[in-house]
Formats: structure tokens, sequence, C-alpha cells
């Protein structure tokens, strides 16, 4: 029988977890080594990838910088998420806010020491990069398009780290990383839509805020353009093995976004819009490994 004493630190621990999401931390890692073994060093055999010590730093440099970023950003915003997720909101306050900030002057730390471990340049950069997170959430999140522009740039730099560690300058890399960026600018986009509420009531200034609902599906209807052509030339011009299946899904997933969006006037629909993005971005992580099994057999 589990004591009451029990419970609660079971529910903090849950709450922490739900505060430095996780399972999108999970699927960054997954998608580092993927990426790592599959794109930015293909030639390399497997167990050396895998067993790098320097890649690990790096993942896990960015894992703590990511839940980091996360803490600050709910601490950020813990208002406008009561109005707009007041269930998960009730969950992540059960951590006070005080145990939250300490936990992230600890990650931070602990991203700086990892870092270390593979150059002083990469601790200059993660260094910039824990900066320009806080300074997203304290300040570009409000203001229209460049908070977009920015939370982009910022959920690739994980990735941005990885390419700089293995100095792969292949075009492939860059087309998979204006996919990927695309999507990402879509899904903050849709996440402002589906927020509106919380963002009307503690004056954010988002794009669906200044600019109205129908401006903002134009824009993502002009993303949708993008994704697509980028998808397009990804399947025509690039040697991506099976991962072309891939492309094709996100295609037909996208034409469905679109037939939705402009057909979306309430929370729930855009929350659907949002899962569609979200679904897509994790099936892409996935799909990496249909670029070419067979090298992988021979690379083991």
């Amino acid at each position: 029988m589990i004591s009451r004493r029990q419970k609660l630190i079971l529910l903090k621990f849950f709450s922490l977890f739900s505060v430095v999401r996780g399972y999108n931390i999970l699927v960054v890692v997954i998608a580092q080594y993927l990426a790592s073994i599959y794109i930015f060093a293909p030639d390399r055999p497997i167990k050396e990838v895998l067993f790098d010590v320097n890649l690990l730093m790096l993942v896990l440099a960015s894992s703590a910088t990511i839940a980091a970023g996360y803490i600050i950003n709910n601490f950020y915003d813990s208002e406008k998420d009561l109005i707009n997720r007041p269930r998960k909101t009730m969950l992540d306050r059960l951590v006070s806010q005080n145990t939250k900030l300490s936990f992230y002057f600890v990650l931070n730390f602990l991203a700086l020491v990892f870092a270390s471990y593979v150059s002083f340049r990469t601790v200059i950069f993660f260094a910039i990069y824990i900066f320009a997170i806080w300074l997203y959430s304290h300040r570009f999140k409000k203001q229209p398009m460049t908070g977009n522009l920015v939370s982009a740039i910022l959920t690739v730099i994980p990735f941005f780290a990885i390419f700089i560690y293995y100095r792969n300058f292949e075009l492939v890399i860059f087309a998979h990383a204006i996919f990927l960026f695309l999507l990402v600018s879509m899904r903050e986009l849709t996440k402002d839509l589906e927020n509106l509420k919380g963002d009307l009531a503690l004056d954010y200034k988002t794009v669906p805020v200044v600019y109205g609902e129908k401006t903002s599906k134009t824009i993502l209807t002009i993303l949708v353009i993008f994704t697509i052509v980028s998808a397009v030339a990804l399947i025509l011009f690039f040697n991506i093995g099976h991962m072309f299946y891939f492309f094709y899904l996100s295609v037909m997933l996208l034409i469905l976004f679109l037939l939705i969006l402009w057909k979306s006037n309430k929370k729930t629909h855009y929350l659907i819009l949002h899962n569609i993005l979200k679904f897509i971005i994790v099936a892409g992580v996935f799909s990496i490994l249909l670029i070419d099994s067979s090298v992988v057999l021979n690379r083991i």
C-alpha cells in the first residue's frame, strides 16, 4: 500500500516530468541519434556513433538545456496556461515555482558541464543557446512573427550542434532541416491559434491576436505550400531510401491539414491540427530508419 507521502512524491515527480515535457525530450534524443547514424555520419560504423562520448555529451547538454527551457517557459506562462490548459497547469503547480527555478539553474549548469567535455567552444555555444531560450521566454514570445521565428530556430538548434560536430555539409542535410523548420513554424502558429483565448486575456501579441485568425490561416497556408514543395524536392532530388513513404504521407496529411484549417473556428479544431503536425514530426523521427536499412546491417 502506497502511503500518502509516497503518493505526493510520485505526483510531484509526474508534475516535474510534465513541466519539462520528458516525452518531447525523449523524442529529441532519439532523433539526434538516428540523424547522427543515418544523415550526419552515414559512413561511420554504428557502434562508433552510438559509443561516441562526445556525441553523448552533446545529446545530454541539449536535453538539459531543453528541459530548462521548458521550465522557464512554464514559469513565464503560468497564468496563460491556467486559462488554456487548466488540467495540465494544476498538475504542474504541484511543484512550487522556487523548486522549478532551482531545477532550471541546476539543469543549465549540468548542460554546461556536459558541453565542457567536448570543447570550450561547445560551452560558449550552449551558453548562448541557454540565454536565447531565456530571452525568447522573457521577451520574444509575446511578439508577433518574431516569437514564432525564434521558437522554430531554437527547436532546430540541438540538431545544428550535431551538424557542427560532424561537419557534414551535404545538401540533403539542409533539405531535411528546411522541412523540419517549416513544420515547427507551422506548429508554433497553430499553437497560437489554439491558445488564442489565453493570449487575448493576458495581452500576448501573437499573430492571431494582432492580425486575426484569417491572416494566421493565410500564413499557415503559405507555410503548408512551402512544406509540401520541400517534401517533394526531397523525394525527387535526394537519395532518401524508403523514407519517401513518410514524405508522401506528410503531403497527404498536410493537404488534410489545410482542409480542416479553413473550417476551424474552435480550440478543439486547432488542437486536432496541432496533433496532425506533432504526428508528422514524431513519425519523421522514426522514419529516418527507412533511409537505408541494408547499409545499417553492414555497418554494425
